[in-house]
């Protein structure tokens, strides 16, 4: 039986099912984050501006705070805990600790999802297609050229490449 007011929805998330509750007028960012206890997905602006909610829907970057949990209901939907396999990081998050890429770590759940979708359908992508990509994503730690770096050096690994780092990548230009 569902509290009255409730909508009782089942979800898609990374794969599995999460039957749950909630008011429908609940954003996506708020069901993951207080219903189903996914906290990677971050609370930013809450109005679309800064992407630190990004999400993926049916393989598709979204900003959890602009929709509606109920909108989501019979769609795939892939935070970034969805992108580890197990206990194993995915490249890109490989990367982005590689890099320092990844400061105070707030936005970078976001950045991470965005990046994913672009990776899974370009795996050549130019560094413009990349900051194109990653521009609703706001970061106020980096001057972003780590992050690009890092998706970068991911696009390579995940080609197959024996990719490394550069030292300035690493270390910073001097």
């Amino acid at each position: 039986m569902t509290e009255p007011g409730k909508v009782l929805a089942t979800f898609s998330v990374n794969g599995e099912p999460h039957e749950v509750a909630f008011a429908p007028h609940k954003t996506l960012l708020e069901v993951l984050r207080e219903e189903l206890n996914l906290t990677g997905t971050k609370h930013g602006c809450e109005l679309g501006e800064c992407g630190a909610c990004t999400v993926q829907v049916d393989g598709t970057p979204v900003l959890s705070c602009l929709l509606l949990a109920v909108d989501a209901v019979g769609k795939q939907v892939r935070t970034v805990e969805g992108l580890a396999r197990g206990p194993e990081l995915d490249e890109l998050q490989h990367t982005f600790a590689d890099l320092g890429a990844a400061q105070c770590g707030y936005c970078t759940p976001g950045i991470l999802m965005a990046a994913d979708a672009l990776l899974r359908d370009n795996q050549r992508p130019s560094r413009d297609e990349i900051k194109q990509c990653l521009a609703g994503n706001l970061c106020r730690c980096t001057g972003y050229l780590k992050i690009f770096e890092a998706v970068e050096l991911a696009a390579a690994r995940r080609r197959g490449e024996d990719a490394q780092p550069s030292k300035e990548s690493i270390h910073g230009a001097r």
